[in-house]
């Protein structure tokens, strides 16, 4: 990721993630998980992050995956019967698909387990793009969870000419968990949460603070959204469906040897594409396509200090950067380090302390803590915590707290 500071975008950010969600054609892979590392708080986009990506029996996969779902099954609304079946029309091209799109999909599945996310949400992007790196054009959205620009820059993800973070699998995808938990601390119901991401969460809170939540009857809920953000619930709740019980739509699901699971590998130095590749032994096409945020032909280190590799390339890769003398030693222990997601939010803070920062906020004219909880990518929740609020009532110079000091 960059060394780029998150600015406060209030409202902008919910309403730029209504361009996250295009709607691609019903095929592409779906979900194996591995053994999920143990979920953890919503973290303070300021710091460091690791996620864990361990090897499992490929045999538990997709049962693992089952475990992590929260929302309703197969027989809950007819759409997503509806649905499950296009997905699967053309079994064979299905399996296809999916065959390919599992070790993203078991990628995806381990980030989603550190924020406490469902499993379901391992699957938004094959709603989205099919797991697929679309490359945006300008003002268009990119990578696999089709991220709009601002959207990036709103979560600290670097574009530039030689890199688009919305294309770094690890990244992005832990970006947008860390949205996805924070939208769920604010609305406490999964359903809403897919909502928010297809249309923006400002505009979904207002049409509930003007009709209320939604029951938990129907599974789909009968808001006033466009008919594109309630379908986008139903595919995503189909293509579960699918993993749910494959053998009701005729498909099978397949093994994910532990040597095609991906595994980020640190490197200490930039190297041409092609260079990578040939250390890994792989075609650039193939190192292209798991690292598509690297723009020009160019691995450029000061971008993204990893790459995203199978697991049975990483010793040749290693191996072939310590014989040219490149690389020291590096080891994955099953641990992907990601850079820093830069939340500077123009808040007062302690410089001097190596640890987690102290961010207050002043109360100006006009302000709710809604809007400072937007503009500081934080849950009211939370800020009620860590300020001991008993309502959501604030006054215009209350000082606030808006990041936590560990």
């Amino acid at each position: 990721m960059n060394a780029r500071r998150l600015r406060p975008l209030p409202a902008l950010l919910a309403v730029l993630l209504t361009a996250c969600a295009t709607t691609p054609v019903p095929n592409k892979p779906a979900a194996p998980q591995l053994e999920a590392p143990k979920p953890e708080p919503v973290r303070n986009l300021a710091h460091p992050v690791s996620v864990p990506v361990a090897a499992t029996d490929s045999a538990n996969v997709w049962d693992q995956l089952r475990g992590s779902f929260a929302m309703a099954d197969c027989d809950s609304d007819p759409g997503i019967t509806t649905w499950a079946r296009r997905y699967t029309q053309n079994p064979e091209r299905f399996e296809s698909q999916l065959a390919a799109a599992a070790p993203r999909v078991a990628y995806v599945q381990q980030i989603a387990a550190r924020h406490n996310v469902p499993g379901e949400f391992a699957l938004l992007p094959w709603v989205e793009s099919q797991y697929r790196p679309v490359s945006g054009g300008k003002n268009m959205p990119a990578g696999m969870w089709q991220i709009m620009p601002a959207t990036a820059s709103a979560l600290g993800i670097r574009i530039d000419r030689g890199f688009d973070g919305r294309m770094d699998v690890p990244a992005a995808t832990d970006a947008i968990m860390a949205l996805l938990s924070r939208y769920h601390d604010d609305l406490d119901d999964w359903r809403l949460v897919d909502y928010a991401f297809n249309t923006g969460e400002f505009g979904l809170r207002k049409m509930i603070d003007k009709h209320g939540l939604p029951p938990a009857e129907p599974v789909i809920p009968r808001m006033p959204v466009k008919p594109v953000t309630r379908e986008h619930l139903v595919k995503l709740l189909a293509i579960a469906c699918v993993i749910r019980d494959p053998g009701r739509f005729n498909v099978s699901l397949p093994t994910l040897p532990s040597e095609e699971r991906l595994v980020t590998v640190s490197i200490n130095n930039s190297m041409p594409l092609a260079h990578a590749a040939s250390h890994a032994g792989m075609s650039q096409d193939e190192l292209k396509d798991l690292n598509a945020g690297f723009r020009n032909g160019v691995i450029d280190s000061n971008a993204s200090p990893y790459l995203l590799l199978p697991r049975n390339r990483v010793q040749q890769f290693q191996n072939a950067l310590l014989a040219e003398g490149n690389n020291s030693p590096q080891t994955i222990a099953g641990t992907a380090a990601l850079p820093p997601l830069n939340a500077t939010l123009g808040a007062a803070r302690d410089d001097t302390s190596d640890g987690p920062r102290q961010q207050t906020h002043t109360v100006k004219n006009g302000e709710s803590l809604w809007t400072i909880a937007r503009r500081y990518s934080v849950a009211i929740k939370q800020l009620q915590r860590w300020n001991n609020l008993q309502t959501a009532n604030v006054k215009p110079g209350q000082v606030l707290k808006v990041a936590g000091p560990g």
